[in-house]
């Protein structure tokens, strides 16, 4: 009531700030189809195979369900914001990846790979529920990056103390129980990267020297991760791990252009990589014949001397079709010893066919495209970087795979993420996930009134 007698209306009460939907019901939903589509292919194979269900399909379908429900349980207690997408990503291809390689190993009685794969499956899980527990906030990583490059390191130079397996130093064997310590090291040095470069973005891009239309950073900012990278991608090198090798140098120059915003460090990658790939090609026999192989594929069956691996790849391929032979009914066996690893995409493709490998493909795609989408809404470069880096690790990994199985590329004897045979890459890939969780639960949560936890 104001002196003349009039009323002034109360000013509103400010508007509280929108609370963003968890989505934890629509993981929840979205798990409960990948462990359906899981089962289901297993029953497949064996109705394909046999005319009856797997004895073990019920077994198979309660372990998938129970891991799957804990990781969901950990994500809802400790990440409730995060996205909802890149857990039920990774069990439905985890558990197609033991199909598959369950499907396989019924023309290996011999050669059992499903049970141990399962049992790193599990551990894998076990990682991701103590990463979702433990790390309550990302950016502690930021604090611990150069211990997390010493390790890096020293787990590249391990395998080099053990006999080589089919051409490569990149396994350590004790006892029976063998490991691939690259698979580790990239997370690790994907940390480094990161914090090094959150630490050092300005002095990179703006400082140093220009040469043509590039502006280089001065040696005392670019000197040391630089070194760090020259002296991983060598120890790989002489391990004969080309395809790590590509992996950590894609993954050097992306980090550095997202840091930068500098395309012509795309460029500048892009040419050392041609440069490095044509003089190792001419310097070891071992890259040399691969090239050879991607070149003139046929040349073993002109020879005379039978299809090779890659040649016995295109046919599954072609045999598949548009719509795939049918789980359990193809005979991508035929390949070799590297079925159930670099080649299990082969299988994928013959049996599911164009359409099956083109969901497969899009999983990925979609997984990655999630870690950029919480990368890019974080505030701070650490994150920003890590979650690239992450992500980009499973995009290069994918097109590396899948480019030299097809004949795109030549081969490099890496492992399809969650699909392969090999523990130490579904272990690793857990751990990517993990962390991909906790970066979404963070950029999404400083958008709903509070600050990242």
């Amino acid at each position: 009531m104001t002196k003349a007698g009039t009323t002034v209306a109360a000013a509103p009460a400010p508007a509280r700030p929108a609370r963003l939907p968890r989505r934890r019901g629509v993981e929840l939903a979205l798990l409960v189809l990948a462990v359906l589509l899981s089962v289901y292919g297993y029953c497949a194979v064996g109705l394909a195979r046999t005319g009856s269900v797997p004895p073990g399909a019920a077994g198979y379908g309660a372990g998938l369900a129970a891991l799957a429900l804990f990781a969901h349980v950990a994500v809802r207690i400790r990440a409730p914001y995060a996205d909802p997408l890149p857990l039920p990503i990774g069990v439905l291809l985890n558990g197609l990846g033991l199909v598959l390689i369950y499907r396989l190993d019924l023309e290996t009685p011999g050669d059992r790979a499903a049970p141990t794969q399962l049992v790193w499956s599990t551990l894998g899980v076990g990682l991701f529920i103590g990463v979702v527990l433990v790390l309550r906030d990302h950016r502690v990583l930021q604090r611990y990056s150069y211990v997390c490059v010493v390790a890096a390191l020293v787990l590249l130079v391990l395998p080099i103390l053990f006999p080589a397996v089919n051409g490569a130093r990149i396994w350590i064997r004790i006892a029976g129980f063998s490991i691939q310590p690259g698979e580790f090291a990239k997370v690790l040095l994907a940390v480094f990267f990161a914090a090094y470069l959150a630490a050092n973005r300005s002095a990179l891009a703006y400082t140093g020297r220009r040469l043509w239309r590039l502006q280089f950073p001065t040696g005392r900012v670019l000197g040391p991760i630089l070194t760090i990278w020259l002296v991983s991608v060598g120890v790989l090198v002489l391990e004969r791990d080309l395809g790590t090798s590509l992996l950590f140098f894609g993954l050097f120059v992306v980090l550095l252009y997202v840091a930068t915003g500098r395309t012509g460090w795309i460029a500048v990658g892009l040419l050392l990589a041609v440069l490095g790939a044509v003089a190792v090609g001419r310097l070891e026999p071992h890259v040399g014949a691969r090239i050879e192989d991607w070149l003139h594929p046929f040349a073993t069956i002109e020879a005379g001397q039978g299809p090779n691996q890659l040649s016995q790849s295109l046919f599954a391929f072609a045999a598949g079709g548009v719509l795939g032979t049918g789980l359990g009914l193809g005979h991508s066996i035929l390949i070799g010893f590297a079925t159930k690893s670099d080649f299990i995409l082969a299988t994928a493709g013959e049996e599911l066919g164009l359409a099956g490998l083109a969901a497969i493909v899009l999983l990925y795609a979609l997984l990655v495209e999630r870690g950029y989408r919480a990368g890019l809404a974080l505030r701070e470069p650490f994150g920003r970087l890590l979650a690239v880096g992450l992500a980009s690790i499973v995009a290069l990994q994918v097109f590396v795979i899948a480019g030299g199985v097809t004949g795109l590329i030549p081969l490099t004897g890496m492992a399809m993420p969650f699909l392969a045979q090999g523990g130490s890459s579904v272990v690793t890939n857990w751990a990517i996930v993990a962390l991909l969780v906790r970066v979404s639960d963070s950029a999404r949560s400083q958008y709903d009134g509070r600050e990242a936890p």
